[in-house]
């Protein structure tokens, strides 16, 4: 359960702030639903509290995933399968939209290393700076860190793959 003044973040969106808490009528039955504003969009999301589970509303991660984060863009990914761009565009997009971190932390060392050895299409292009929104925003607030320092730091640490 969140209370207002709470980060959240909710999935592909990224992280926001609980607003309000509110009774609201849907479908005819009344309902506690949370009313999340995203940072830096002008987006408000209504969530019923009885399915923020299911949507994935889920908690800013803490220090310890955190660490956890900076090893998985740290590791070498296991080689995979040369697949068609739009393969590797729709399996990157279902990790985006589980909401994890974790997951997020993938596409974007994947896609750096991909754009190592070749130029990203447009569709990739766009993955690729919306993994690195939504890891540079919720790392800076997990770490309470200016966004452009948290930036500053995955790019020193994804270039060092290039060695």
């Amino acid at each position: 359960m969140f209370k207002i003044g709470d980060k959240a973040v909710y999935p592909a969106h990224g992280v926001g702030i609980v607003s309000a808490i509110e009774n609201r009528s849907i479908s005819g039955t009344q309902q506690i639903c949370y009313i999340l504003k995203i940072f830096d969009k002008e987006m408000t999301i209504m969530i019923p509290q009885q399915n923020a589970k299911n949507v994935g509303l889920r908690s800013v991660i803490n220090e310890d995933e955190v660490d956890e984060i900076y090893k998985i863009l740290k590791k070498k990914p296991s080689p995979s399968n040369p697949q068609s761009w739009n393969r590797r565009h729709r399996e990157y997009m279902e990790k985006i939209k589980t909401g994890s971190l974790f997951e997020i932390a993938e596409v974007l060392r994947d896609l750096y290393l991909l754009k190592l050895e070749k130029d990203l299409s447009f569709g990739e292009r766009k993955v690729f700076d919306t993994a690195k929104e939504l890891l540079v925003k919720e790392l800076s607030v997990a770490r309470e860190e200016e966004e452009g320092t948290v930036e500053a730091e995955l790019k020193k640490l994804l270039n060092a793959k290039k060695r």
